[in-house]
């Protein structure tokens, strides 16, 4: 695994020592599912044929199952109705690992229901009751005690408002208040046009259109979100933003000035309800384990990215992040493996950034500790290492008709898997010459049992000013003698 990939996968394995305190508007969400086979007779519309009814925990309630998920604990504090639903809310949350739920009964409330109705993975309706109202304020006073006695529990908080009335701005306030005074970072789904409501709060995560809402400013490309994003921090004592862009990913805009793109994950989308519940979940709880949040962003980022590929209001495993964080490592490696013209391009953007491009050659058959040997000195010698891969034809004229062991795709894909190689390039001439002339490495790197006069391209490189590096040979290391002892031969 990568280096960067490593740390991110460490930040999801600690996620089980988190507590992290989750206060906002809960509801129950029901999924009727079916099948359209005909329009009905008595309207324009599609007949559904009911075959399944699932129901399951909405709005901060999501939060609270990403947050299970992850293997985090939540304390879990929200306002349901003296309900058949409230009360199935409470069965469901007592239900989950984990959490310890706290949960204010108002007798006047109706406990809040999206029914959605699916054909396939084709939303086709949804049907919403509940009470758009702010909650009572002796029900305020109990969950702000609640947060009170509890908050040295836990090391994050998040708000999660959906504007349905438990978030009352005075709750909002002395829960960022209470929070900022434990020293905890504070991670808020906005709802809303005043985001000075959440002040104090370490990162907000709005989405574009709620971007432009609470700002009133464009928030089309990435110029724009950074300029809305810097509105928010000036102007509601908000520390950082963390936009969610759908399909462009997402930004992250820091106080200090540091703005950080986070390219969409998903592969493929099938429902994004819920996806910022996950954001805002994977995001507390990372802070929680002391994440760097441009870090805690990512991983989070990588989340939403899995949980859109699932249907419905739907939670993030770990063990699912970090199989993706794998599943990334595959695929850079292929990304590696590059023709020679756009390896040249990639050596030429590396030097403009201010990297020396070194490079080296071999058939590297059967990967052995001598061809890692000069590897890793080739890689200490420059900041970024092109590989040079004999073909299959050419291994065989250079070889005999025994070689390679391996194709040439096999030995690309095995070197491109090195975290020391940064570029694979396959060529089928006999030398590396022409490759060289092409590439213009800084540095070009060949075993110690050549001469730098006797090194193939040594003439060009040092000629616009580049160098030799002669590395060190393991002794007895060779492909020739591994096939040998594989061989009963030595």
């Amino acid at each position: 695994m990568s280096e960067r990939h490593s740390r991110l996968a460490a930040h999801v394995s600690a996620l089980g020592s988190a507590t992290v305190l989750c206060l906002g508007d809960i509801m129950l969400d029901r999924f009727v599912s079916g099948s359209v086979d005909r329009i009905s007779p008595e309207a324009p519309i599609p007949v559904l044929r009911v075959l399944r009814e699932t129901s399951m925990l909405g709005g901060a309630g999501n939060v609270v199952r990403n947050l299970v998920g992850l293997k985090a604990r939540a304390l879990f504090l929200s306002t349901v109705g003296d309900d058949t639903a409230g009360r199935e809310i409470a069965d469901m949350l007592g239900n989950l690992p984990l959490v310890t739920p706290m949960l204010e009964v108002e007798t006047a409330r109706q406990t809040g229901i999206k029914i959605r109705y699916l054909a396939g993975s084709q939303q086709l309706l949804r049907a919403d009751r509940e009470t758009v109202l702010d909650i009572a304020p002796e029900r305020a006073a109990s969950l702000l005690a609640g947060i009170a006695a509890h908050i040295t529990q836990c090391q994050a908080m998040i708000l999660s408002d959906y504007g349905k009335g438990v978030l009352t701005n005075d709750v909002i306030r002395s829960s960022i208040d209470l929070a900022n005074a434990a020293g905890l970072p504070v991670v808020v789904d906005p709802k809303g046009r005043d985001y000075s409501i959440y002040r104090g709060a370490t990162v907000v995560t709005p989405n574009r259109k709620e971007l432009h809402e609470a700002t009133g400013l464009p928030t089309q490309t990435d110029a724009d979100v950074i300029t809305a994003a810097r509105h928010l921090i000036d102007t509601c004592g908000i520390t950082n933003v963390l936009a969610t862009r759908s399909q462009d990913g997402m930004t992250l805009v820091q106080s200090d000035g540091t703005v950080t793109h986070l390219p969409a994950e998903a592969r493929e989308v099938f429902d994004v309800s819920g996806a910022g519940d996950t954001v805002v979940a994977t995001l507390a709880a990372a802070l929680a384990c002391g994440a760097p949040l441009a870090e805690a962003a990512e991983v989070s980022n990588i989340a939403a990215g899995i949980v859109v590929g699932k249907v419905g209001t739907a939670a993030v495993t770990a063990h699912e992040v970090i199989e993706t964080l794998h599943h990334q490592d595959l695929e850079s490696s292929d990304a590696k493996i590059l023709d020679r013209n756009r390896a040249a391009e990639q050596a030429e953007l590396w030097r403009r950034r201010g990297q020396t491009v070194g490079f080296t050659n071999g058939c590297f058959d059967l990967l052995h500790p001598g061809h890692l040997a000069l590897l890793r000195q080739a890689r200490s010698a420059c900041d970024r290492l092109v590989v040079g891969l004999n073909s299959d034809a050419s291994v065989k004229r250079l070889k005999g008709e025994t070689r390679p062991v391996q194709t040439e795709a096999a030995r690309a894909a095995v070197l491109a898997a090195l975290q020391m190689v940064d570029a694979v390039v396959v060529f089928g001439e006999d030398t590396p010459y022409d490759l060289i002339c092409t590439l213009r490495p800084d540095v070009l790197v060949k075993g110690a049992d050549y001469t730098v006069e006797t090194v193939v391209g040594a003439d060009v490189v040092m000629g616009y000013g580049g160098r030799v590096v002669l590395a060190q040979l393991e002794p007895g290391q060779s492909t020739t003698n591994t096939i040998r002892r594989m061989n009963g031969q030595g």
